[in-house]
This record gives C-alpha cells, structure tokens and sequence, in this order.
C-alpha cells in the first residue's frame, strides 16, 4: 500500500514537472526577462495607449495559449523580428512569473 502511494506520488509529481517544461521548452527566462522589457514593455507600459501587461496579467495556462495561436495579432511586425528562440525565452519568463505561478512578477 505504501509503495503504491509513493509511486502514484512520483508519477504525479514526474507528470506535473513534464507539463511545465513543454511551457516553452528550451526557454530561457533571464533572457526572456531582458527582452520583454526591451520589446514588450516599449507599448505595454501603464502609461501606454496599449494597455499595461506585466507577467501577473495572465495565468500560465492563458500565457501558453497566447503563444500557441496567433501571438501579437495587433502588431504582428513585434513578433516578426524576433528569433524563435526569443520568443521562447519571452515566453518562459512570462509563464514562471504567471498570476498562478510559484513566483508571480510585475517585471518591474
């Protein structure tokens, strides 16, 4: 009975950890960090027609479907300049930081 438990507890916990990793896999987020404050926060400042979005404006979940669609619909040209692996690093930063994350963050 005690095994079962901990085996359950292993697959839980094996399962919880391969679900955050494919966030934005092979995503690095201090470098994700540096570019949403260099290209994100250029229009998504409080004090910006485009409306203030921080990391903690969205939960995890909601941050990976903003990804997977179709990204920045307004200002498609923002995404175009940026690598796939930029996106990936934006992405990862946003995610560890989300609302419902361990460590939400404003990116202040």
């Amino acid at each position: 009975m005690m095994k079962t438990k901990i085996q359950l507890g292993v697959l839980l916990l094996a399962t919880v950890l391969a679900a955050g990793a494919t966030a934005a896999d092979g995503g690095n987020p201090k470098k994700g960090k540096h570019l949403y404050k260099k290209e994100c926060k250029v229009c998504h400042s409080q004090s910006n027609a485009a409306g203030e979005l921080t990391p903690m404006s969205k939960t995890m979940a909601q941050w990976d479907r903003f990804f997977d669609k179709d990204k920045h619909k307004a200002k498609p040209e923002v995404f175009q300049k940026l690598s796939e692996q930029d996106l990936k690093d934006i992405q990862q930063f946003l995610y560890d930081h989300a609302a419902d994350s361990a460590q939400p963050q404003t990116c202040g």
